[in-house]
């Protein structure tokens, strides 16, 4: 059972409160066909508390759904009766092929052109899909999940393996996927990528986009499914009460993987619910990129002039078209991006703006960015406010910076160091001041009145800007 609060409906929704009861409604749906009246009871009164909780944030719309356990059980409609007076709001049940369609959706909606197959596993059921792009193709669900498996199996892992092979055997979709993704979505599988995350140290701890290699998923899976989980190194990063579904949800990832055979996995936190929200936008809205959109809501907040932001997009697009540096679409994008999120950090102290807003960017609650694009985002700003040294740049963000990122960043970094200088955030500046490359040095032209402007400052931080990308610094007027 899940309440989660958005601030509003929007291309990226941002969550304002998130809480969940692991009421286990389909522990028992497999073979008795009901739902068990100690997960009822626990369910119900998880409920009287999310009304509770819609009523004091004056929540103004509810949608609500129900998945595998509330379709499946002989009383879930009982069951959904009354969770619907408490609510006080109509409530869903999902088929098995809209709940796949809406999780499919929320990959589409969090992830940034994803290709592949999209595999959610929650506790009664496990839904797959085809994605590429926006498009969602076929899907179908299966009683595979978590606690289906163990009722089915009277918790026994070796009827669970048999079980799960044979449920994999013949299906089309999965031979669909082979070299592509497999988006892995539900809360065991990132109770697994944590302990995966920790277990190798990996530098930042972030779950949405965590990618691992097809290699490492299926040896990794296959260790957690044979062994005792609580003999595994790190295993109290997991919540207590998911380690007894832990070897199960290893168990399914381990099969598909090597039934797809796919290049990697990628962790989404997004599906069913931010797929309902991405269904519910118009064409136009659901068009947008929502890592742009969540960068402007937050240039919006934070920035002292939102404008200026906007004009500095402008502003490096001519300076890099002329500068001779090489930029994909892709990069072009999160330059984009870094450039909305520039001036978020000034409300810090000064010595700390750029550790702060280093933070803030890195650790935000951004989709449709991987992880070294995060990184390459939050060094941007970090440069821009601190200078381009990087002596104190935090080692774990480093980690996940490749050569080019760090140079990219500290190129960007350089250039909104000039611009900042030369306009004191204020906008309706930039458009006339460009900064280009021409004739083998970089020059920057302040015209008419804007010649006021120049200043010894102002053409140190050119100078480093041009250092960077191998020309001579000039400021015309």
């Amino acid at each position: 059972m899940r309440l989660v609060i958005y601030e509003g409906l929007t291309r990226s929704p941002t969550p304002i409160f998130n809480e969940k009861v692991l009421a286990g409604l389909g522990r028992q749906v497999q073979t008795t066909g009901l739902l068990a009246q100690d997960a009822i009871d626990t369910a119900l009164r998880a409920l009287v508390r999310f009304r509770a909780l819609c009523d004091l944030q004056h929540v103004t719309k509810i949608w609500a759904i129900a998945t595998a356990a509330c379709r499946d059980a002989r009383n879930g409609r009982a069951f959904i009766t009354e969770a619907e007076r408490i609510c006080g709001a109509k409530i869903e049940i999902l088929s098995g092929k809209r709940e796949a369609h809406l999780t499919a959706l929320g990959v589409v909606s969090g992830i940034y052109k994803p290709d592949g197959i999209v595999g959610d596993l929650g506790g009664g059921s496990l839904e797959l899909v085809d994605v590429h792009g926006s498009r969602v193709r076929h899907g179908l669900t299966l009683p595979l999940g978590g606690l289906a498996l163990q009722d089915l199996t009277g918790k026994s892992i070796k009827k669970a393996e048999k079980l799960v092979a044979d449920s994999f055997k013949g299906l089309d979709i999965l031979g669909e996927g082979e070299g592509r993704t497999f988006y892995a979505v539900g809360g065991t599988w990132r109770a697994l990528a944590r302990l995966h995350m920790w277990q190798t140290g990996y530098p930042f701890h972030v779950m949405h986009n965590y990618r691992i290699s097809a290699r490492e998923a299926l040896d990794f899976s296959r260790l957690v499914h044979r062994v005792d989980t609580e003999t595994l190194s790190k295993i109290e990063v997991v919540n207590a009460a998911r380690r007894p579904l832990l070897a199960y949800a290893a168990l399914v990832l381990e099969n598909l993987v090597r039934t797809i055979k796919p290049k990697q996995v990628i962790i989404s936190v997004l599906g069913v619910r931010e797929g309902l929200l991405y269904s519910l936008l118009n064409a136009k809205e659901r068009a947008l990129d929502p890592l742009i959109a969540a960068a402007a809501d937050l240039n919006v907040l934070r920035s002292r002039s939102p404008a200026h932001s906007e004009e500095l997009i402008d502003w490096t697009d001519r300076f890099i078209a002329s500068s001779g540096l090489e930029e994909s679409a892709d990069e072009r994008r999160l330059r984009h991006a870094a450039c909305l999120l520039g001036d978020i950090g000034w409300r810090a102290h000064p010595d700390y703006r750029g550790e702060q807003s280093m933070n803030i960017i890195a650790h935000g609650a951004f989709v449709a960015v991987d992880h070294p694009s995060r990184a390459y985002l939050a060094l941007s700003v970090y440069f821009r406010h601190a200078g381009l040294s990087e002596e104190d740049l935090s080692p774990r963000l480093r980690e996940l910076a490749t050569t080019h990122i760090l140079d990219r960043a500290r190129v960007l970094g350089a250039a909104m160091r000039v611009a900042y200088i030369l306009t004191a955030w204020q906008s309706g500046v930039l458009g006339h001041v460009p900064m280009q490359v021409k004739r083998g040095k970089l020059v920057l032209r302040l015209p008419g009145s804007y010649a006021r402007l120049a200043s010894d400052r102002l053409f140190s931080r050119l100078r480093q800007l041009a250092r960077l990308v191998g020309r001579e610094p000039s400021i015309e007027t």
